[in-house]
């Protein structure tokens, strides 16, 4: 110790590792930031060396993978439980349910999916080719049965007393189906067209016929109720059908829809039920001839299915459809 003076400051002693707690040096937010992407004093790439990333990628690897070996065991066990071509759910059990819809062709093109409006000039061709057009697509099928799966080797010609047999499906001929027919532009140019209705599908559905004149309900169309009668007079073979009845929705429209022919018949045979997607299947419908409609006027028109487990609700579009037509 010097004398007369204060003792001599010690030098600071370091103990092992001391430097690891010594505060780093200050750098600027863009060098911390490159010291991250890349430090080559540590030898590391956004903050892990060679390595550590080898590392946590070996063990991100090795978890997916099993993740993934999970998850197609679990969808491979899932779909031994499934038949391609029988649901799970059917009928009451389904969300469809057990009352058919109905539907109609042609519809408005895509882009105007909520309008069911069928609208054109009765004498410009190219103002009805899109309704001819979407016609002809829908009804492709019909016309060349070998399009439809299995090229329609099961597809045969049923009749009420010509049930098909176990896997196969009825024929659709609508070759002779006068004036609604291709060549004759479904009869659109005449300002008298033609509209296809089909019956929505619903897996092992069997419809209740009305087949008897006595059991009709009060609400059906007194010009459908007087078809089912004579038709139990003269040809009762033909009682087992889903019938048919297209109206004006409204008073008004009821008189501006002029008479209605229904080719081939007015309804669907029971021989198409049920349906059980066999291959092939083609779903029946009919050509709906609307002779003398009011030009340039808007018309409703609602058509309904019958039979006894058919229901009709206006709301949910059950076991009817509604359109509109207007020719100028």
């Amino acid at each position: 110790m010097a004398q007369g003076g204060s003792a001599a400051p010690k030098a600071p002693v370091f103990e092992p590792h001391y430097e690891f707690y010594l505060k780093p040096p200050e750098v600027g937010r863009w060098e911390a930031f490159g010291l991250f992407l890349y430090n080559p004093d540590k030898g590391q790439i956004f903050g892990r060396t060679g390595p550590s990333w080898a590392k946590i990628g070996l063990f991100y690897l090795s978890f997916y993978a099993v993740l993934a070996a999970l998850f197609a065991v679990c969808l491979w066990v899932f779909f031994q439980t499934l038949d391609p071509r029988i649901p799970t759910w059917q009928l009451d059990s389904s969300i469809i349910g057990t009352s058919p819809g109905l539907g109609f062709r042609p519809m408005p093109e895509d882009s105007n999916v909520e309008s069911t409006l069928i609208w054109y000039r009765g004498t410009d061709r190219d103002d009805f080719r899109q309704w001819t057009d979407t016609l002809d697509e829908f009804l492709a099928v019909y016309k060349t049965p070998g399009l439809t799966p299995g090229r329609g080797q099961n597809i045969h010609n049923c009749d009420y007393d010509k049930p098909p047999k176990k896997g196969q499906v009825c024929n659709v001929d609508i070759k002779n189906w006068h004036p609604c027919i291709q060549e004759n532009h479904y009869n659109y140019h005449k300002s008298s067209p033609c509209i296809f209705i089909k019956l929505n599908k619903i897996y092992n559905w069997i419809p209740e016929y009305y087949n008897e004149s006595l059991n009709l309900p009060e609400h059906m169309p007194d010009d459908l109720k007087q078809y089912i009668h004579n038709l139990e007079s003269n040809n009762s073979r033909e009682m087992n059908t889903v019938w048919v009845s297209c109206q004006g929705e409204n008073p008004a429209d009821k008189e501006n829809i002029g008479p209605i022919e229904y080719i081939p018949r007015r309804g669907f045979p029971g021989y198409f039920y049920p349906y059980e997607n066999s291959e092939g299947y083609l779903s029946p419908i009919i050509a709906i001839h609307f002779k003398r409609p009011r030009t340039g006027i808007l018309i409703n028109i609602e058509c309904r299915a019958w039979a006894r487990n058919i229901e009709h609700n206006r709301a949910d579009r059950v076991g009817m459809v509604h359109l509109e037509l207007m020719i100028d």
